[in-house]
């Protein structure tokens, strides 16, 4: 097998495993949001927001302005 073709295997791999994990936390977040269960308040949840954005931010300029599909179930 090519060193090339074993690094995208690597990185396809990781990046839906890792991807996915993110999306799952995020899920999870969102089950914040249950006011019945918890109590919060707008400046919470922006700053939960803002953190994020910032995050996704932070990995769009390392990987150059790519914008998915949206799908529920991330693969490469």
């Amino acid at each position: 097998m090519a060193k090339g073709s074993e690094k995208r295997e690597k990185f396809v791999r990781l990046a839906e495993g890792r991807t996915q994990s993110a999306l799952d936390a995020i899920r999870k977040l969102g089950n914040l949001s249950n006011r019945r269960a918890y109590e919060y308040d707008d400046a919470d949840v922006k700053k939960i927001i803002k953190v994020l954005r910032d995050a996704t931010s932070d990995i769009e300029r390392k990987f150059g302005s790519i914008s998915g599909d949206g799908a529920d179930k991330f693969k490469l």
